[in-house]
């Protein structure tokens, strides 16, 4: 199984047109992140687009290009990029990029957002979510697979025969399908033949087996060998040397993001109570590196997922706590998780 990082770069608001104080210094934190990633032998480091103050990554392409000039190994993707407000010739031209200047570790995971803020912003209309999505996913892979390009569709001006440059260094720029849980996302990723990524963040990961069954059926009926099928899991991560200090340092970075996004979306306040719950038996892996473990084996044994993503919310949780939970996950846990998969094929 391979293991990574997944980030969005929560920060502190400036609240000022210039001078960024605190987005320029976690900037900075993110770089040392992914290094550090890297250094410990962690295989995939990934970087989420948001458009709010509370969020520092805009552009994933831009951290991922600044990633590949200090990492020599570790593969280099969004998560997610929001597909459905970009350009796809544009989006194509990005990450094709960050591909020649990492020698050919880049990758995308496209989506349709779970926030909402970038549709308004680039001007498209909410009401054509789901076709927005649907057709520029269509032109990004046609246009991963053909460097001369005609097409015409609904949301973009037509291209008629025009190339499309640069061309990555892989033969063709892995594109993952970022989804939340609605079944539509998994029969299109596993008709498409696409690889998933699932962000399991609320509930009991055992909810989300009909999904991963009904992408892996969709794949089979479409023609395609589910046996072969990537498939990945991200789900919200914090570790330390116990699982008391882990806790103790993790939930107020939590209960604030969770209630913040909560505000927006009417959710009622989070509560320590609802935090054990999704610590013990749900969906957050916070405690030991053995806790770690042995939630990450158990979502394997649901799964048989290829991949998994720590989700990291860092918050206010000090910088040199983030990056021992990155040390302890890439020396403690992840050989170990490694070892459990090693040569354990999909199970259909």
């Amino acid at each position: 199984m391979q293991l990574g990082i997944s980030t969005f770069g929560e920060v502190t608001p400036d609240g000022t047109p210039g001078k960024a104080v605190h987005a320029h210094q976690r900037v900075q934190e993110l770089l040392e992140e992914v290094k550090l990633a890297e250094e410990v032998g962690l295989d995939v480091f990934a970087f989420g687009e948001h458009h709010r103050p509370d969020f520092v990554i805009s552009a994933p392409e831009i951290f991922m290009a600044a990633a590949a000039t200090i990492t020599k190994n570790i593969k280099l993707s969004s998560s997610v990029t929001v597909l459905s407000s970009a350009d796809p010739v544009r989006t194509f031209q990005n990450f094709a990029t960050v591909d020649l200047l990492s020698g050919g570790r880049a990758e995308i995971i496209a989506g349709r957002g779970s926030f909402i803020e970038s549709y308004p912003l680039f001007g498209f209309d909410l009401d054509d979510y789901n076709e927005l999505f649907t057709e520029k996913l269509a032109l990004l892979m046609q246009i991963n697979k053909e460097e001369i390009v005609s097409w015409k569709g609904k949301h973009r001006a037509a291209i008629d025969r025009q190339g499309i440059y640069p061309r990555p260094l892989q033969g063709s720029l892995p594109i993952w399908i970022g989804v939340g849980g609605t079944p539509a996302s998994a029969v299109r990723a596993g008709t498409l033949n696409l690889p998933m990524v699932i962000a399991i963040l609320g509930g009991s990961p055992e909810q989300f087996v009909p999904f991963v069954e009904l992408y892996r059926q969709s794949a089979q009926k479409a023609g395609h060998d589910a046996g072969k099928l990537q498939l990945a899991i991200s789900s919200q991560f914090y570790i330390a040397p116990d699982a008391v200090q882990a806790a103790h340092e993790f939930y107020p970075s939590y209960e604030a993001l969770m209630n913040r996004v909560g505000r927006d979306r009417g959710w009622p306040p989070m509560n320590k109570q609802q935090f054990e719950f999704l610590r013990k038996d749900g969906a957050l892996i916070v405690g030991s590196p053995q806790q770690a473990i042995d939630k990450i084996m158990a979502q394997y044994q649901l799964f048989h997922n290829t991949r998994f993503l720590a989700q990291l919310v860092t918050g206010v949780t000090p910088h040199k706590n983030i990056l021992k939970a990155i040390e302890l996950f890439g020396t403690e846990v992840a050989p170990v998780v490694r070892k459990e998969t090693e040569g354990k094929g999909v199970v259909v």
